[in-house]
């Protein structure tokens, strides 16, 4: 028997290493001084040797504990304290660095330098992450998900924090603990964990129903993204730009995937909950050692002051949007992830964002969301990080010197020199100085601000239904379709009718037939009239359909068992991955499976340690070892399974016995004596060795593209 082979991913491990390595030569490593332990002697913190750690100073071998221990109360004082207190939102998330260019000189919008110099690699960090769940919750749930990304400029620290969702719940910050509370475990029992679907978290939607927006793309897919790598981000808020001039432009920023933007559906997302809570957070992991480094271009939409009341929303609004095709996204700039942390406590833990992390050439509006936002992202920190001086954790620190007369504090890492703390001084000619003409200060945008105190908003707050109904509209049918299954969903599990009444109520603001069928689905009563849609307009920006084929960092299961055909397995899988996918073998034990004539491949995943809603395909290659696995329950399960939730399932030869035989229906499969490529509904099928090449180039392509909606008129009930 020859020796066994390995099947390779996009890259390996080692390669990925070596050009991460590159690309982050011109990079500053933001990490705190790396300190291997290889060869080392054991010290306490004080740098003191330590012969012997494994027991506690006793007096006599089976006496009392002595107090005097220092190095048992350093080791376990240390310990105790080496949880911080979780994000209360936002808690579950993951984070990798990386480095932000922009296309051309933007100086004709701003003075922010990470804008302005197309050859300078700006260094980043970027931290994806859930709302609403404690840190050991499931990546998977239905969730905002958080997309928060550090630039380190040579300006100074910036900060773009957002969401995977253009717009928020609530427009006046002072409502976040109100939100929050609702969204969270009820208090009287601590249930559910990461879930929307429970009555106060719907009570207050229905009784603060400019939240109605938001709780639409909460409904849709957008909430459960397939991966990290394969959501857009935005930064929801309304900022300003400002340049050299002091010309200032009204400006949202959006992050737009470059591996296109896919979804999870809901049955799949509960399942790969227990059978992989790490499902996003390993998938950005994997990705990135596999050298496919995910990216994002930086686009803005950009509003002259002149015409910030020429539309039918506020700009000011954060459950608003700016539709595209009113205000088009210019694509400025490429963010790309290209390597993971080496210490998830010290830097996707410990990392602290907060809006008003501002460099010069961005600046604030008067967003009352916004401006809530740049009080409580600073005070959360000082309670999370243990003080004032979390700016100093090397996560934290900016490339540029830090020089003010900020002293002291916990944990203070710097040691300050000279006899002044102050500003005026003369003991040290006025230093450190106010930042003179020529060098970077950060300048405010001097607008006119008048009016009375009040506690109030403003009427052109007050629609809270136009923008929801524009985006339902602007969705395909099987996206709308999802949106009615997640409502009938989330208002089954409230237990009190009168919520799930007020909520179809709300609907009817948005669309009535939206209503009727949310209500019809949940138990609750159809309006007696049913209102039209709020908008008759549409965005086709909005929808998630017709994505770009993108086989690249697609994940697929290779099914087989002994006896399986070389040739077949070889040049399909060859032709996957040179196109970037990842290709995983599955057989009923790991380790070597043999092929028709002896040679071994390594199966790393069995169908006990594996299920098909963590792969994007299925493929089972001919020969006897598909006829094997039709005695296997688990393998025609795992077939069954990727049918159902609309994935491509390919096949060839005995692999086509084997579909048929797993009882997938309703699409045609190649017949025996076909000599060509079948293709139904996202099923490939080959019976012929004729067409190989061209079965493994349609696979390439089926791989890349969009889920089949089409199978879901009978296996999930959609009406077309």
């Amino acid at each position: 028997m020859e020796k066994e082979t390995t099947y390779p991913n996009a890259k390996s491990n080692a390669s990925a290493n070596m050009q991460r390595g590159a690309a982050n030569d011109k990079i500053r490593d933001l990490d705190a001084e790396r300190v291997s332990h290889n060869d080392t002697k054991l010290t306490t913190n004080q740098g003191v040797g330590i012969a012997d750690d494994q027991e506690i100073q006793r007096a006599g071998v089976r006496g009392p504990a002595l107090l005097q221990d220092f190095i048992f109360r350093e080791k376990v004082t240390h310990f105790d304290h080496e949880r911080i207190p979780e994000r209360i939102v936002h808690a579950r998330g993951t984070g990798a660095h990386g480095y932000f260019q922009v296309y051309r000189d933007m100086s004709d919008l701003t003075m922010a330098a990470f804008l302005r110099d197309p050859n300078e690699k700006t260094p980043v960090f970027v931290r994806f992450s859930t709302v609403a769940g404690f840190r050991g919750s499931p990546d998977t749930v239905r969730d905002v998900r958080g997309f928060a990304v550090k630039f380190y400029t040579k300006d100074g620290n910036y900060d773009l924090v957002g969401n995977n969702m253009p717009v928020f719940f609530i427009q006046d910050a002072i409502k976040f603990p109100d939100l929050i509370h609702a969204l969270k475990p009820e208090p009287n029992n601590e249930i559910p964990q990461a879930q929307s679907a429970h009555d106060t978290f719907w009570d207050f939607v229905s009784t603060n129903q400019e939240s109605a927006h938001n709780v639409m793309w909460l409904m849709s897919d957008r909430a459960i993204p397939k991966s990290y790598r394969t959501m857009d981000g935005f930064g929801i808020h309304t900022f300003k730009l400002i340049n050299a001039s002091g010309a200032v432009k009204f400006v949202k920023f959006h992050w737009k995937s470059l591996q296109g933007v896919h979804s999870l559906v809901w049955d799949e997302a509960q399942r790969i909950a227990g059978k992989d809570p790490d499902f996003n957070r390993r998938d950005l992991w994997e990705a990135i050692e596999n050298g496919n480094y995910p990216q994002w271009e930086l686009g803005i939409q950009v509003l002259d002051p002149k015409d910030e009341f020429k539309f039918d929303f506020d700009i000011l609004d954060p459950t608003k949007l700016w539709p595209e095709e009113l205000i088009p996204v210019q694509r400025i700039g490429k963010l790309t992830l290209n390597r993971n942390v080496t210490n998830f406590f010290a830097e996707t833990e410990q990392i602290a964002f907060c809006p008003a992390n501002l460099v010069p050439g961005i600046d604030l509006t008067n967003d009352p969301m916004l401006q809530g936002r740049l009080f409580s992202y600073l005070d959360t920190q000082l309670s999370r990080l243990g003080g004032p001086n979390f700016h100093e954790i090397p996560i934290n620190r900016p490339v540029v010197p830090v020089h003010n007369n900020q002293r002291d504090g916990m944990h203070r890492m710097t040691i300050d020199e000279g006899v002044s703390a102050y500003y005026r001084n003369a003991l040290q000619d006025g230093q450190p100085h106010p930042a003179q003409r020529g060098e970077s200060a950060f300048a405010s945008d001097p607008a006119q601000v008048e009016g009375r105190v009040v506690r109030n908003r403003a009427e052109s707050f007050m629609d809270f239904f136009t923008q929801a109904s524009l985006f339902f509209n602007s969705l395909s049918n099987p996206e709308r379709q999802h949106i009615v299954d997640a409502f009938r969903f989330e208002l089954g599990k409230c237990k009190h009718m009168p919520v799930r009444q007020a909520v179809v109520d709300m609907l009817n603001h948005i669309d009535g037939e939206l209503s009727k069928q949310v209500a019809i689905g949940c138990g609750a009563t159809v309006p007696a009239t049913l209102k039209p849609a709020a908008s008759k307009q549409s965005s086709p920006a909005l929808s998630m359909a017709h994505q770009p084929n993108m086989p690249k960092g697609r994940k697929v299961a290779v099914l087989i068992d002994q006896g399986f055909d070389r040739k077949c397995l070889d040049t399909v899988c060859n032709a996957l991955t040179q196109a970037g996918a990842c290709v995983e073998i599955i057989a009923p034990k790991q380790g070597n499976v043999s092929d028709a004539g002896g040679k071994t491949i390594m199966s790393t995943q069995t169908f006990e340690t594996a299920t098909s809603v963590l792969y994007d395909a299925v493929f089972v290659p001919c020969g006897q070892g598909a006829s094997a696995l039709l005695g296997n329950g688990n393998a025609l399960h795992f077939a069954v399974e990727a049918f159902k939730h609309c994935k491509p399932v390919v096949a060839c030869g005995e692999g086509v016995d084997f579909l048929a035989a797993s009882g997938i229906r309703g699409v045609s499969l190649a017949k025996a004596g076909d000599k060509s490529v079948v293709e139904d509904q996202g099923v490939l099928t080959l019976r012929d060795w004729g067409a190989i090449q061209d079965f493994a180039a349609k696979t390439v392509a089926l791989v890349g593209g969009e889920r089949h909606w089409e199978r879901a008129q009978t296996v999930f009930g959609i009406i077309a």
